[in-house]
């Protein structure tokens, strides 16, 4: 059975008239910030075929992170590479089947994160809620770079190619996903699933799912910070990075989505300034997105633009 969903629907978030000079700036004081990333084999995760490493490097405000870099071991010449970028889990994934379709593939964990949370660790739940009405201390400050900054680590690595390198990510690694094609027009193709942090105010009423619930919790605790918190989140909105990005993208919701309301991701897609641009709706299917369906059509899409 259908369900019916407001595709027209408008969250109410405005983008701060600095926006850009805030995000600009970050970009500008982290640039200045050697990046010091080191690589150990991890003879454990590796195979016959690929090459697994961990990754150390720094990010803003000295916060060492931490992630998976896979690669084929038969690499010739140039490869194409993928940020991948983590959902609100305490652990990102490790996608060493990406360098076995010939990519090299990074798996970022921002700060807060297992492996990344030595020096900073609001923990889960948490996360969404840490420093919530201080745009310059919240949480997802650091966390959004730290994503920037994998980026800076392919395009430090001499097998990747720098002209072909995509990032992918659902939920929370939707956000991400923006947030970095947002900020790097190195990205050459994004993949957006289920994504979180769009419309936060609006899904805080659309939804009663973990973790938008946080905010919920929050603000019944503190009522009178209601607009320092509405203020604080316009920054980190989805929806106000949207029209920053210019490479091709597709965008994946579930139209039965509890945790992440579809009618945000429709605010999204409209927002979103590439020309090139598609989106998928997969009826009955919540925050997976239609994943079984899509994931293929992902394949396909990175392929098309990063392995022409």
């Amino acid at each position: 059975m259908s369900h019916t969903v407001d595709r027209d629907y408008v969250c109410r978030v405005q983008r701060p008239e600095d926006f850009d000079a805030f995000w600009d700036g970050l970009l500008a004081e982290v640039a200045q910030a050697p990046l010091k990333a080191e690589m150990q084999a991890d003879p454990l995760r590796s195979t016959s075929e690929t090459e697994v490493f961990q990754v150390h490097y720094d990010s803003l405000d000295g916060v060492r992170i931490f992630g998976w870099y896979s690669r084929p071991r038969a690499a010739t010449g140039p490869l194409p590479a993928l940020v991948e970028v983590p959902g609100y889990i305490s652990d990102p994934p490790l996608s060493k089947a990406w360098a076995g379709r010939g990519y090299a593939i990074f798996n970022v964990a921002p700060r807060g994160k297992i492996r990344s949370n030595s020096q900073i660790n609001p923990g889960y739940p948490g996360l969404l809620s840490a420093n919530l009405t201080d745009r310059n201390s919240y949480h997802y400050r650091g966390f959004y770079i730290d994503a920037v900054r994998a980026l800076d680590f392919l395009l430090e690595r001499p097998e990747v190619d720098p002209t072909r390198i995509g990032v992918m990510g659902s939920s929370q690694g939707g956000a991400l996903a923006i947030v970095v094609a947002a900020l790097r027009s190195e990205v050459a193709a994004v993949s957006i699933g289920a994504p979180y942090l769009c419309g936060f105010m609006d899904c805080v009423e659309l939804t009663t799912a973990y973790p938008y619930h946080e905010i919920r919790d929050y603000l019944r605790l503190h009522p009178e910070r209601q607009q320092a918190v509405e203020d604080t989140l316009a920054y980190f909105d989805g929806i106000n990075f949207a029209p920053r990005i210019a490479c091709p993208v597709i965008v994946n919701l579930g139209l039965q989505d509890n945790v992440v309301p579809p009618e945000s991701g429709f605010h999204l897609f409209r927002e979103i300034g590439s020309a090139d641009k598609r989106l998928y709706e997969y009826d009955g299917c919540g925050h997976d997105a239609g994943r079984s369906v899509h994931n293929a059509i992902m394949r396909e899409f990175l392929d098309k633009h990063l392995r022409p």
